[in-house]
């Protein structure tokens, strides 16, 4: 993903001085398109802000027994404030400590589990030898959750669409003064990833290597896998005063973070994408008054979203799954526009709307059947043999004999390729019937094909004239 932004996005999107992503969809098909990206991006807010309030909420509850619904809306509510008083220079700044306060405590709770463990090789062992570290599977099966191939390939074009077409994203790498500055912010983001995405996996390797042979989901200890990372917290550092608290503003700290950049992003979308290019200018205060507006009223929505949210099962699956469904299609938009010069605006929308049907009508399919029990997935065998507490017994539920279609069954992590796979198909043989080609300007194509482009507007002004004598 990182090589793919900056080689053609951030180049082209630099140099056509955009505020808004989506403004390079009118600027290369039509003004129709760029309403499409905008109402997909709050589509793909409205099903991410509610899950990232749900997350701390649902920590805090396990760590204090505060209810979740008495949590979400104060957390909410703080975030409102400081987003509609400092706008995006707030979000930036807020989100650098709320960085180093979100690391630091992770590293903080794995370090004192790894010693009280035994250590980094006793971790491993133990995780390796109950095989939850194993080799990835190269069978390319699309119904295999997690192969080789799900997440490298599955996973470029879902991060193509959660940071490339993703006004929250691209904001912030656009607001930098110079090319290369973005390009290095890229990199630096890329290396953040790594780090994060190691602290979080290894933190699910050291609970399970504390908890091999008392399994807190089984033990009841644990009410939901997400409340897993907490039961571990309070267990490893709930000896030390105040250190729960640290992990609880880490976890608040990553949700205000994700909630005041979507909630900024969603107002800088409604004014550039849908009232300035329908409606009269507005004055400095009335900007103002309409930016803070759409924070306020998105904020909650988002709140009253919870609700729905605890009722729909793994909070990192659902997130992935119901942002890829949204995403697929504007990925395939603008990857068309950077990289299909023969594409027009007719195609493209009828690309889009189809693949958005495609890809939201497979995502929801998939999880109802998860939600009904038709569909699960094998998991590995958890322990309870060891337990210094009692708890009742866990209930089996029978197995429901249910056959599910082949598409519903398709990873999660090829939601997105499989909506940007029939945009762009369904795009290409519009594009058939097209017999209309205009100049078009090089600059919307990604870099490599700006040289084409511009042969290729020589040759057909050449040709004009030619005909026209």
């Amino acid at each position: 993903m990182s090589i793919v932004i900056t080689t053609t996005f951030i180049p082209v999107f630099h140099e056509l001085q955009l505020t808004s992503a989506y403004e390079y969809l009118e600027l290369r098909y039509d003004k129709r398109l760029r309403v499409f990206g905008s109402v997909l991006f709050s589509v793909y807010l409205m099903a991410w802000l509610p899950i990232v309030i749900y997350v701390p909420a649902l920590a805090f509850n396990q760590v204090t027994g505060v209810n979740i619904h008495i949590v979400s809306p104060i957390v909410c509510l703080v975030c409102i404030f400081y987003t509609c008083v400092g706008g995006l220079k707030a979000v930036v700044w807020t989100d650098v400590i709320q960085t180093i306060i979100m690391i630091g405590a992770m590293i903080l709770v794995i370090i004192k589990g790894t010693i009280i463990v035994g250590g980094f090789q006793e971790v491993l062992d133990k995780n390796w030898k109950s095989s939850r570290l194993q080799f990835p599977s190269f069978n390319f099966d699309f119904t295999e959750r997690h192969s080789i191939w799900s997440v490298s390939i599955g996973s470029t074009f879902y991060n193509i669409g959660s940071i490339a077409v993703n006004q929250s994203m691209m904001q912030r790498f656009l607001a930098l003064s110079d090319l290369k500055m973005s390009k290095r912010a890229v990199w630096g983001f890329l290396c953040g990833i790594f780090s994060i995405v190691f602290i979080c996996g290894y933190s699910g390797l050291l609970a399970y290597a504390r908890y091999h042979d008392c399994d807190p989901l089984n033990s009841k200890l644990a009410l939901a896998k997400d409340q897993l990372l907490p039961v571990l917290v309070m267990d490893v550092l709930g000896d030390w005063q105040g250190m729960p608290g640290i992990f609880v503003a880490g976890v608040f700290s990553a949700a205000l973070s994700s909630l005041s950049t979507g909630l900024n992003s969603m107002a800088a979308v409604v004014l550039e994408d849908f009232w300035k290019p329908f409606f009269r200018k507005l004055s400095h205060r009335e900007t103002q008054i309409l930016i803070r507006a759409v924070v306020v009223i998105l904020g909650c929505i988002c709140v009253g979203l919870v609700f729905v949210v605890e009722k729909l099962g793994s909070v990192l699956q659902l997130t992935m799954s119901l942002s890829s469904a949204s995403m697929g299609p504007l990925v395939g938009i603008f990857l068309m526009g950077l990289f299909l010069p023969f594409i027009d605006g007719a195609s493209a929308l009828t690309g889009g709307v189809l693949g958005l049907i495609s890809a939201w009508w497979v995502a929801a399919q998939s999880q109802l059947a998860q939600a009904r029990g038709h569909l699960t997935f094998e998991e590995k065998v958890r322990y309870t043999t060891n337990c210094t507490y009692t708890f009742p017994s866990p209930v089996e539920k029978e197995p429901v004999e249910f056959e599910v279609p082949f598409l519903y069954r398709i990873s999660y992590l090829w939601f997105t390729a499989f909506g940007c796979t029939i945009t762009v198909v369904v795009a290409c043989l519009v594009s058939l019937k097209s017999s209309v080609r205009k100049q078009q300007d090089q600059r919307l194509f990604a870099p490599f094909l700006k040289a084409w482009v511009m042969t290729r507007n020589e040759v057909e002004q050449m040709d004009l004239k030619s005909t026209s004598r």
